[in-house]
């Protein structure tokens, strides 16, 4: 009988994707090593309350920063809260966290 070959695992696709923020860029997923994010727990229609936490997160080390953004109100305060950030130099990249409820956002 011959005998038989070792089974090697495939090769894994990876997908990989870029979260790019002027001249930052923070790579995710397939072969980039685990990123640090953290999720603000401010009502995100407190721009100035939210935008404070997102300092915060990011001078501990996040390198993202989810906010909710479960009403029209709350998302109509996302520019306003990105406009503080950049006054106060963080340029953490922010990731809506979208909650979706049947046929409203």
């Amino acid at each position: 009988p011959q005998p038989i070959e070792s089974a090697a695992p495939k090769a894994r696709r990876s997908r990989q994707a870029s979260v790019v923020w002027g001249p930052r860029i923070v790579t995710v997923g397939g072969d980039a090593p685990v990123r640090v994010q953290s999720m603000t727990n401010t009502d995100t229609v407190d721009a100035i309350g939210t935008a404070i936490q997102v300092k915060e997160l990011a001078i501990a080390g996040s390198e993202m920063v989810r906010i909710t953004v479960n009403t029209p109100e709350a998302a109509a305060q996302v520019p306003y809260i990105r406009e503080q950030l950049d006054r106060m130099g963080i340029d953490v990249p922010l990731i809506g966290d979208f909650h979706y409820y049947g046929p409203h956002v």
